[in-house]
């Protein structure tokens, strides 16, 4: 088991949007050069206008609305003070019609501000120029007709929920609804309702006060518990959850987000399919595996996350997962290729990995969207079957 230190943070389970380790070996609160390119990475040209999200490929104009939920049942585990487990979630979905609604934006000014100055890179990423970043939902829009897959995101361990909104907005145009959930105290920053911020207690907790990250992924877990009982309850907290189908819930993470998946597939069985992306998993699954469900595990193609690699978790749980299953590892890619991350690193110049900012999108919607299609509507996705032309990046990992 890979030790949680901040070196692993930033190498393993740190926020999605984390410097690149070749730039971050002194932790990701101290600031590093970012207009000289690592060894293995290549500077990219700062796009000039106002950046923006990749276009989603999906059919569906995309509606987004944000949900405070709190939880009262239980009390937090980093500040057991606070009024109960505070989430905040942002719904992607289908929307009826293109142009219906405002343009939603990316992130608060506060929330982008705090996770860039934490990773040191607030000179190269404004964070008002983060925030700022245009995204495809429009929000509040009427949500199209018919009943849609629900697929819940949890971030990377400092990260917030904006940080997969990449994969969100193109789950969302291929007809999902896509839950994504900010849980309180682990992210750099959350802005709450009544104009608080919640900040990164739980960094503190795991990275000096000893605490195991099994807690976080065990959290989570019941967070998503309480969001598929407001989302699909008999008292719903969403006025349109009359779209979502309840009997297709998908869920998928990066990083520490992903280790969580698998917790809590383990713990709800209403959660039919999960995906773990570059996540070390925390938590053995139980003696019954994830009774008979299907899990992919989505990695980078290299020390890490290869066969026999650095983090032993991977080789552990493959074993337990007894449904159908994958081991997918994409070669070029980094830790923070599966997040949004890659399209940070193009729009502001900043050093990225050998697999292109458009590939690293490409191949984590395709191969994402592709076991959610097969696993929760039954559509056949030969993409997963092993490689392709089309993906030469892509290794499968078959024990």
């Amino acid at each position: 088991m890979i030790r949680f230190t901040r070196a692993a943070a930033v190498a393993v389970l740190a926020c999605s949007l984390a410097l690149p380790a070749a730039l971050a070996t002194a932790g990701p609160s101290v600031a590093a050069p970012v207009t000289v390119a690592a060894p293995g990475m290549a500077p990219v040209a700062r796009d000039t206008a106002r950046p923006a999200l990749p276009a989603p490929t999906g059919p569906y104009a995309i509606g987004r609305t944000v949900l405070p939920l709190v939880d009262r049942s239980r009390t937090d585990p980093w500040v057991p003070t606070a009024d109960g487990r505070e989430l905040m979630v942002t719904l992607h979905y289908p929307a009826a019609r293109a142009g219906d609604g405002r343009p939603a934006p990316y992130a608060t000014g506060e929330e982008a501000r705090l996770l860039t100055e934490a990773l040191g890179i607030g000179s190269a990423v404004p964070g008002e120029a983060l925030a700022g970043m245009r995204t495809h939902g429009r929000t509040d829009a009427r949500p199209a007709p018919g009943r849609h897959p629900l697929v819940l995101l949890s971030p990377g361990f400092g990260g917030s929920r904006w940080t997969l909104s990449h994969l969100a907005e193109d789950l969302a145009s291929r007809g999902y609804v896509v839950a994504s959930v900010d849980h309180a105290y682990e992210s750099y920053g959350i802005s709450v309702p009544g104009g608080r911020t919640l900040t990164c207690v739980a960094c503190t907790a795991l990275d000096e006060g000893g605490v195991h990250a099994s807690v976080v992924t065990s959290t989570r877990a019941a967070d998503m518990r309480f969001v598929l009982d407001r989302l699909t309850g008999p008292r719903p907290a969403w006025r349109h959850a009359r779209v979502i189908d309840a009997r297709r819930v998908g869920m998928a993470g990066h990083s520490i987000g992903g280790a969580s998946a698998a917790t809590a597939m383990a713990a709800d069985a209403r959660i039919d399919a999960g995906v773990n992306m570059d996540g070390a998993f925390w938590e053995d699954l139980p003696a019954e595996g994830l009774r008979g469900r299907p899990f992919m595990m989505l990695g980078t193609h290299d020390g890490m996350h290869l066969p026999g690699g650095q983090d032993t978790s991977w080789d552990r749980v493959w074993p337990t997962l007894d449904g159908w299953k994958r081991w997918v590892t994409v070669a070029g890619a980094e830790h923070f290729t599966f997040s949004d991350y890659p399209v940070i690193q193009s729009r502001f110049g900043l050093p990225g990995p050998a697999l292109s900012a458009d590939r690293a999108v490409a191949v984590t919607r395709t191969y994402v969207a592709a076991f959610f299609d097969r696993h929760l509507r039954g559509l056949a996705r030969p993409v997963l079957d092993g490689p392709t032309p089309e993906n030469p990046e892509v290794h499968f990992q078959h024990r």
